[in-house]
């Protein structure tokens, strides 16, 4: 009679599936709360201690580490020499195996999960388990996912049995699953520091020694950033996103109407989300090249595109579309008044896709991007890898002024100027260095992004506004880094801006914020920098 061992941490559907085993002649055997979950179905269950001969031990950390089992699962079927040492030794053979590991990525994202209970979520049999079935693929078949129960069972009806193609699917699944498993592992321990015996957890932000993640194959891309380069879009595994975090961002992503992402459009789609996200109020952005082409805020999602996209109306067609609110039905029809390429945004309304529905080439694209601020970011150069903190305007994430914001001209900035201010300086982070952008409180006017210079960064800013017709006066300034000389501020002043926003820190600060005063300027120093690469 086939057997089949069945041992899961998530139960999801197993008591259908074990019934589904039986009914086709299948011994359960089942270890701990997993046989528990099954007899209390009313399904016959074979315990481990019966199959190994010893019981369970040592609360749990042994019970299938043992030749009986593990014999059971290696022995080639195909090879005369295993099954006589297996008929020898009285081991019987195990057919299918059923595993998923202990909930260690969980634990971990809870920082309260004391070190020691920690540990006792490394599965150590589990992984045993699911090597040994996956390395015997052609004679075993080994599950790691519920979502894999339906189609094992289909081809267990099959004429012959499970082919050998879907076997070897079943094994590298396994193989990977054991991978992100102990990568996870492997990221939450490099995290850990101990001083004479205690062992203390550090939040995500610690860069361990070595570093092992996993990344999960989305799809391939029609191609790179240009047709001669190959490209795939994967989703970011354990180590990546976040010990124990779903997929966020573009990782969980879930295209919901138009043409096949594209490698430019998921990195513009990114730039648009990161903006967005960087406001609680409802929130529009308009992506261009990764840079904006116009951002705003407003009384709703609708409200804030449309000015978002009155912001520089020409460079807006085609563009990529952020919205940090669901799209109702308003913001669909504002949206499909446009040529837009793509947006992004946390969720769209039934009645809005029927509207969106009018434009099907363009990508709806649904994602949460995580707003822990724990994600990593990963760069490749040459022969390297660099690895940062996700980048977060925390100075300005409650109304200003406020104590980390300093004043160091005579002038103090009025109320909307304040307000103006921080709209800003949370835009201006997302833009790619050398910037300068002039706004309103709730709008930008103008973007000088990616100069050389800081003062070719003003001088981009105020040409695209004259060729606009958009006028800069009574407009506040943000500069993502400091202003090395005065001849950036002067041009500043000679748009018409009254107040102004940067980091400070140039040997020069004392001549730049002379030329504030004598323009009559309002300037503060956050004392951070915000440069976008």
């Amino acid at each position: 009679m086939p057997r089949a061992l069945i041992s899961v941490s998530d139960k999801t559907d197993v008591v259908a599936f074990a019934r589904a085993l039986a009914t086709r002649g299948y011994d359960v055997i089942s270890t701990g709360g997993t046989a528990t979950t099954l007899a209390g179905a009313g399904l016959a269950v074979v315990p481990i201690s019966e199959v190994t001969g010893m019981p369970e031990m040592m609360d749990g950390r042994v019970k299938t580490l043992h030749p009986r089992v593990h014999g059971g699962i290696l022995a080639r079927r195909s090879h005369a020499a295993d099954l006589a040492s297996a008929a020898e030794h009285g081991i019987d053979l195990i057919d299918i195996v059923v595993v998923n590991l202990y909930p260690f990525a969980t634990a971990a994202a809870r920082p309260e999960t004391p070190f020691d209970a920690l540990i006792e979520e490394i599965d150590i049999g589990g992984p045993s388990l699911v090597r040994a079935a996956a390395k015997n693929f052609p004679h075993v078949l080994v599950v790691v996912s519920p979502d894999d129960y339906d189609p094992v069972i289909a081809q267990l009806d099959q004429p012959g049995g499970a082919s050998m193609a879907f076997r070897f699917a079943l094994a590298r699944k396994a193989f990977a699953h054991t991978a992100s498993y102990d990568a996870a592992i492997a990221a939450t321990l490099g995290c850990v520091t101990t001083d004479a015996g205690v062992f203390t957890r550090h939040a995500p932000g610690a860069f361990p020694d070595v570093w092992s993640w996993q990344l999960q194959k989305r799809g391939d891309l029609r191609y790179g950033e240009n047709p001669h380069q190959a490209a795939a879009w994967y989703e970011a595994g354990h180590g990546l996103s976040g010990v124990g975090q779903p997929a966020s961002g573009l990782g969980g992503a879930q295209l919901r109407q138009g043409k096949e992402l594209s490698y430019t459009n998921l990195l513009d789609l990114d730039a648009a989300a990161r903006i967005v996200d960087e406001f609680a109020e409802p929130a529009a952005a308009v992506i261009k090249h990764t840079n904006p082409c116009g951002v705003a805020t407003g009384t709703s999602s609708a409200d804030a595109y449309v000015r978002a996209r009155e912001a520089d109306p020409l460079s807006a067609f085609g563009g990529i579309v952020g919205l940090n609110r669901p799209i109702d039905a308003d913001t669909a029809r504002a949206i499909t008044s446009t040529r837009i390429d793509a947006v992004i945004a946390p969720a769209v309304s039934d009645e809005a896709m029927a509207i969106l529905g009018a434009r099907p080439q363009m990508r709806v694209v649904i994602a949460v991007l995580a707003a822990d601020g724990s994600m990593y970011e990963f760069r490749s150069i040459l022969g390297a890898v660099l690895v940062q903190a996700r980048d977060r305007v925390a100075e300005a994430a409650t109304d200003w002024p406020v104590d980390s914001v300093r004043v160091v001209t005579r002038r103090q900035p009025s109320t909307a100027e304040w307000q103006a201010l921080r709209f800003a300086w949370r835009v201006c982070a997302h833009v790619k260095s050398n910037t300068v952008i002039f706004t309103t409180s709730d709008r930008t006017l103008a973007i000088g992004a990616g100069q050389m210079s800081r003062v070719d960064a003003v001088n981009v800013a105020t040409m695209k506004a004259a060729a606009s017709g958009v006028r800069l006066q009574q407009s506040v300034v943000a500069s993502d880094a400091f202003f090395p000389f005065r001849d950036g501020l002067d041009a500043v002043a000679a748009a018409g801006a009254t107040a102004i926003v940067q980091p400070g820190g140039s040997v020069k600060d004392p001549e730049v914020i002379a030329a504030a005063d004598e323009h009559g300027l309002a300037m503060v120093f956050t004392g951070i920098r915000h440069f976008r690469h």
